[in-house]
């Protein structure tokens, strides 16, 4: 008979897989959202996503102040300030550089280049961390996940380039390594402190690097402020459930699940995109984006019963 102490690392680290593929499952989301903010005005993406970071980074102050946890918060920044900052910044960068290269050379470029390049990047760091070559299992998960991305990607979107593909291509792979090494910089933070915590502090240091970005962003025409309940409303979904609840569930699950792992379970997020596209926009995926979703959820699945790796 097994010992409780026998199940609980296996249940603690499907647990943490489970949080990050549903932080994926809400990120998915957050490109309809867009789009019904700029279907009644003509706000820009930089302008959402600091509206979008300033608006969780309330919420998660103020259930900070509730629960009284700012000790950990306080903690975070006196012992490791550099890394705080660093996640804060990057997660900003990963937003701000993915609507760039959206911009520049469309949605299926930019994102198989942004959520494909952070697997493979965490995947070779870990291994040179560790000094081994990663295993077969996790390359065939890693192999079949990308496979499936580029399937979901190039089918539910259109594949029309943008104006400038050279400089989408770059942001691209900025975006990638941004949420790369946000991945990297938050999994040792998440060992140390609380989600809340974690996420408090760097939603709010994000939304600080974004808010000259969307200043900029208004100067050159684009509305800041709305009266429009739809648009306000969507603006708060995107801040409470894409950036608070689903980087916190991000950061917790970080704590028993590998960053090269987390990503592949991320990628959940064009999965969803799909298929909210498919129920909301009435856009089709076809035959080859059902087989690429098929290989994503194997791909996650087959990380679900990979052994235990211990946090840290």
């Amino acid at each position: 008979m097994s010992t409780p102490t026998s199940i609980s690392p296996a249940l603690s680290a499907r647990t943490g897989l489970l949080q990050v593929a549903l932080a994926g499952a809400l990120w998915g989301t957050g490109g309809l959202a867009v789009q019904v903010v700029r279907d009644v005005l003509p706000m820009s993406v930089l302008v959402i996503s600091a509206w979008r970071m300033v608006i969780a980074a309330l919420v998660l102050v103020a259930v900070l102040a509730l629960t009284r946890q700012s000790a950990g918060v306080v903690a975070l920044l006196r012992t490791r300030p550099a890394y705080a900052v660093g996640v804060g910044t990057a997660t900003a960068a990963y937003q701000a550089l993915y609507f760039v290269s959206v911009v520049n050379v469309g949605v299926t470029v930019a994102t198989v280049v942004s959520l494909g390049l952070a697997p493979v990047l965490l995947t070779v760091g870990e291994a040179v961390r560790d000094r081994r070559r990663p295993d077969t299992g996790h390359l065939l998960v890693l192999g079949v996940a990308l496979t499936g991305l580029l399937l979901v990607s190039g089918t539910a979107h259109s594949g029309d380039s943008g104006p400038h593909p050279l400089l989408g291509l770059l942001t691209a792979v900025g975006s990638g390594t941004a949420y790369a090494l946000t991945t990297a910089l938050g999994r040792p933070l998440a060992q140390v402190t609380s989600p809340l915590a974690l996420t408090t502090t760097t939603t709010t240091v994000g939304a600080l690097v974004l808010l000259p970005l969307a200043a900029l962003s208004a100067l050159g025409g684009s509305p800041v402020l709305t009266t429009d309940p739809v648009a306000a409303g969507t603006l708060l979904y995107l801040g409470v459930m894409t950036m608070a609840l689903a980087y916190g569930l991000l950061y917790a699950g970080l704590r028993t699940t590998p960053g090269s792992a987390a990503v592949i379970a991320t990628l959940l997020e064009p999965v969803t995109a799909a298929l909210v596209a498919a129920a909301f926009l009435d856009e089709r995926i076809g035959a080859l984006g059902v087989v690429g979703t098929a290989l994503i959820l194997l791909a996650v699945a087959g990380l679900g019963r990979r052994p235990v790796v211990p946090p840290g």
